[in-house]
């Protein structure tokens, strides 16, 4: 028996996460998350194997009692305050993260945690001096609170290894969306607009270029590290091969749903909207070994998903 701790577990990624984990009887997962975002929804805690406990990480105290009362082989820490906005909103709140990347390294190699897991992002490239970004040549550039947070987490990941033994994989995620994904983010805000006949907003000229990457080609991708014992102690971009641009995205989320949406534009964010992103993934796609899921797929698999319509109250 595995036992498996998933911080942030009730939330888009996480939650996707532990219902792939749960899969495997072998594997005994425990989600802990405080809830200021996620949602127990998107749980089923009726497996036997999956047990919730609400806490909040970045309280040392709380984070110890369980993790001490369960010793815990594997760690993926993704508990984090997301999202653009959000976190250009609460910069200092952001910041409070750090403390708590520290917590559970520091218990996870006072415990015997096998490998930890650290949920990067694709953020702290900030904006890219060449595409695709590569884990090992782009610079680690921006300054928002956000990237300096997953950095910093970065680096304790590396001393940990270097000084205690402890292993690690760090996944640098870039703009993964799925059923239980809110409308804090584009693609869900995008479809939910479009579903609704609302104004697609968009800020800026919509000419930003993103890619997009299906819940599960990332869950497949992290599991498969997991399970073949991949990515040790080293960096991998988790991302789509398709580059689109945000005006495009919109106007194709439209088409598939065939939505009377107009598209408005708005004043360009201030900061962290940055005006590239695309990861050199092939490290991903020799794990996976597979074609990723199409944009379009992506968007059929969420407009035929009775959680998503759900999720956004369509």
């Amino acid at each position: 028996m595995r036992k498996i701790l998933i911080t942030g577990g009730a939330g888009n990624v996480g939650s996707a996460l532990a219902a792939k984990l749960i899969e495997d009887q072998n594997n005994k997962v425990t989600v802990v998350d405080d809830l200021s975002t996620g949602s127990l929804s998107k749980l089923d805690l009726t497996q036997s194997n999956l047990k919730f406990i609400k806490a909040d990480v970045n309280k040392k105290t709380e984070l110890s009692e369980i993790m001490l009362a369960n010793r815990f082989d594997y760690v993926f820490h993704y508990a984090a305050l997301v999202g653009v906005q959000r976190t250009q909103e609460n910069p200092v709140k952001v910041l409070e993260d750090i403390q708590g990347i520290k917590n559970i390294l520091n218990i996870s190699k006072n415990i015997g945690v096998k490998r930890f897991f650290f949920s990067s992002s694709s953020e702290v490239y900030g904006e890219p001096v060449s595409i695709p970004q590569n884990e090992s040549t782009t610079p680690l550039n921006s300054k928002l609170p956000y990237a300096v947070v997953k950095n910093v987490g970065e680096s304790f990941c590396r001393s940990y290894q270097q000084e205690y033994g402890l292993d690690y994989t760090i996944f640098r995620f870039f703009n993964t969306y799925g059923p239980h994904q809110t409308t804090d983010f584009v693609m869900a805000k995008f479809i939910s607009q479009a579903l609704k006949n609302e104004p697609i907003t968009v800020f800026g000229d919509g000419k930003q270029t993103r890619t997009f990457c299906y819940v599960e080609d990332n869950i497949d991708m992290c599991i498969k590290a997991l399970n073949e014992n991949k990515i040790v102690n080293d960096v991998v971009n988790v991302g789509g091969d398709k580059i689109i641009t945000i005006i495009d995205l919109a106007k194709t989320i439209i088409k598939i749903t065939k939505s009377k949406s107009e598209i408005i534009h708005l004043p360009p964010l201030p900061s962290g909207d940055m005006k590239r992103r695309q990861p050199d993934n092939r490290k991903m796609l020799n794990l996976l070994n597979r074609d990723l899921i199409s944009i379009e797929e992506g968007i059929q698999k969420l407009l035929d998903s009775e959680a998503f319509r759900k999720e956004i109250g369509v």
